[in-house]
């Protein structure tokens, strides 16, 4: 069964070399990003690195804050973040207990941490946690 889409939004992609083409497309410039907020700066949003061994929590945390437009830099060990956290200088950390305690140590940075438990895989909650933290940071 073919999908119909409203034709008032479809914008027409030309082929190769200009050529007209066929791909036919929703316009979805006018949708909301869930990441941020009417009052944050345009093409301002921070690059959260995710430490977590469990890989199903990681992917899920991962996907829920990809679908709301973060740049997300995902780890699977404290090791691996600090090699991460050198090169890419990331705006905030989500990470379990265990790890935030050792990246803290192991790091000398001021980068807010976000604890990861399992109420935070709610979308809802990990974006109000991911607020509340760089408000935190902005304001000290």
């Amino acid at each position: 069964m073919q999908r119909q889409i409203p034709m008032g939004n479809i914008i027409t992609f030309p082929g190769a070399h200009g050529a007209p083409g066929n791909r036919r497309v929703p316009d979805r410039r006018s949708a909301p990003r869930g990441g941020r907020r009417a009052s944050d700066k345009p093409g301002r949003a921070p690059l959260v690195l995710l430490v977590d061994a469990d890989e199903d929590s990681n992917a899920r945390c991962e996907a829920i804050l990809a679908r709301l437009h973060f740049a997300v830099a995902p780890t699977r060990s404290v090791e691996e973040a600090k090699k991460v956290m050198e090169s890419l200088r990331p705006g905030l950390v989500i990470a379990r207990i265990a790890d935030a305690a050792a990246l803290k140590q192991a790091t000398a940075t001021d980068v807010p941490i976000v604890l990861l438990t399992d109420d935070l895989l709610d979308p809802e909650a990990l974006v109000e946690e991911i607020r509340r933290e760089l408000r935190a940071s902005q304001t000290t």
